[in-house]
């Protein structure tokens, strides 16, 4: 099933009992990110919240939480809910082979029932605002989609970027955006700062579930996130002309903003309770002038809360950063069986491949650290054995365990980029990278005592599927 809006997501949620609907007066703060974060806390299961009375706002429509479990992931991919993850990444997989599928555009997006332009262009009569953590710097839209597209090819649809991107209010028509180097927005930024230009962009709040994922999700330059959004719906992601930039928008958005980050001006952005589990600090960001703000009647304003994992932005981004890198390394290595990435964005990422020679599974933990997302991001490498499966965790221990001589199996790489938000990092963007190979040696690398290891029974597989079966029917 494919959504168009947010909207009938919500619906789909709350008939599968995924959503819990909070009609008592709240507070916005605490009360909003404090619920978001513990609904992080309950686990497997967990329900999107949705709240519609919250003292101070009017009208105030509020949802948080939408991909916050991994039953609600697999709703907004049209499986059932309890899938398991590790089928939900390779069904992930699977449809992005079905790339690209061309968007089509819709008449009437919802989003232009209403319009505040120029000096009426207040954030602050439209959006909620609230901070995520108490030790944010101020208000932060958080699960936005900012689209620009690339100021040297402007008509070349697929270096049309859509990201998420960190954006503080800074007034009822600045905010400040957060543009990593590693990511697109960064290029065109750059592009247009080197014309002395300002680079136009539209803001989308609300948006429909499958987007929201390609939105955060590690992709080639020229590759169009709605495309891919098509791929993995299983039907052309529905799009309108944003009329002030001329930009491609989802339908559906409940809030189009639209405007113009200012060429080389910058103001102190942060701190912000990040996806790390860690504030980052007060930086000179980029600059975005708002001049026009588009918006549904009684829009429903979507925020995310992140913080010390696990929250939503875990369950968001986890197969989406698994399934790019598991594709990208298979390019090159076929050999490679799967991709754990779902830790912290891939910071650290086990992959398990097959070996054509010794010294193999260190070349691939290499080539993982160099594609577009580890270049920014995959810090620890740990490469295990194909029949180690990445995301049972215990298996992973043991190969550690029992596969490792760290003299040999452990190694440094001093100096390589990183984004600015990695905690660890010295001095910021630079850190050192480890790669973990815990596979078993192949020729011509003969060290160890590995001749004679312990195999599964050859009926272990159908036993396993007959239990799994009987345990469920109980």
């Amino acid at each position: 099933m494919a959504y168009d809006d947010l909207r009938s997501f919500l619906h789909t949620l709350r008939q599968e009992g995924q959503l819990l609907a909070i009609h008592d007066e709240v507070l916005p703060e605490p009360d909003l990110a404090a619920a978001a974060n513990a609904a992080g806390r309950i686990g497997e299961g967990a329900p999107a919240l949705y709240f519609d009375q919250v003292k101070g706002f009017r009208d105030a429509r509020i949802a948080m939480n939408v991909h916050g479990s991994w039953r609600n992931h697999a709703l907004a991919l049209g499986l059932p809910a309890a899938t398991p993850v590790r089928e939900q990444i390779e069904e992930f997989a699977r449809r992005w082979d079905a790339f690209p599928v061309a968007p089509e555009w819709r008449a009437d997006p919802p989003w232009r029932e209403n319009t505040l332009e120029g000096a009426e262009a207040d954030l602050f009569s439209v959006l909620p605002l609230f901070r995520l953590n108490d030790g944010d710097g101020g208000f932060y839209l958080d699960k936005a989609a900012v689209v620009s597209r690339d100021p040297r090819d402007p008509d070349d649809f697929g270096k049309q970027n859509v990201g998420t991107y960190r954006l503080q209010v800074l007034g009822p028509d600045r905010l400040a955006i957060q543009p990593v180097p590693m990511h697109d927005l960064a290029r065109h930024l750059h592009a247009a700062e080197r014309r002395g230009a300002d680079l136009p962009l539209a803001i989308t709040l609300g948006n429909d579930p499958v987007l929201a994922m390609v939105a955060g999700m590690p992709m080639a330059y020229d590759r169009s996130e709605y495309e891919m959004a098509g791929a993995l719906r299983g039907a052309p992601a529905p799009l309108a002309t944003a009329p002030l930039t001329g930009c491609d928008v989802p339908w559906g958005s409940e809030v189009v903003i639209e405007g113009a980050i200012e060429s080389r001006t910058r103001q102190i952005e942060g701190p912000f309770g990040e996806f790390t589990g860690h504030y980052s600090g007060g930086r000179r960001m980029p600059v975005i002038r708002v001049d026009r703000v588009s918006f549904r009647t009684h829009p429903i304003f979507e925020s995310l809360y992140l913080g010390k994992p696990w929250t939503e932005v875990d369950y968001l981004v986890g197969p989406n950063t698994c399934v790019p890198l598991l594709k990208q390394l298979r390019a090159e290595f076929p050999e490679v069986q799967a991709v754990n990435a779902l830790y912290t964005h891939g910071l650290a990422v086990i992959i398990s491949t097959a070996k054509r020679y010794g010294g193999f599974a260190k070349a691939v933990a290499l080539r993982a650290m160099t594609t577009p997302h580890g270049l920014g991001y995959v810090s620890q490498v740990i490469v295990v054995d194909e029949d180690i499966d990445p995301f049972d965790l215990p298996q992973v221990m043991w190969a550690m365990s029992c596969k490792v001589n760290p003299v040999d199996d452990v190694v440094v790489i001093p100096n390589l980029s990183v984004m600015e938000l990695a905690p660890a990092a010295s001095p910021v963007g630079i850190t050192s990278k480890m790669i973990i190979d815990a596979t078993t040696p192949v020729p011509p690398d003969e060290r160890g005592n590995f001749s004679t290891p312990v195999r599964d029974l050859p009926e272990t597989g159908q036993w396993t599927a007959r239990l799994r079966s009987l345990i469920a029917a109980r």
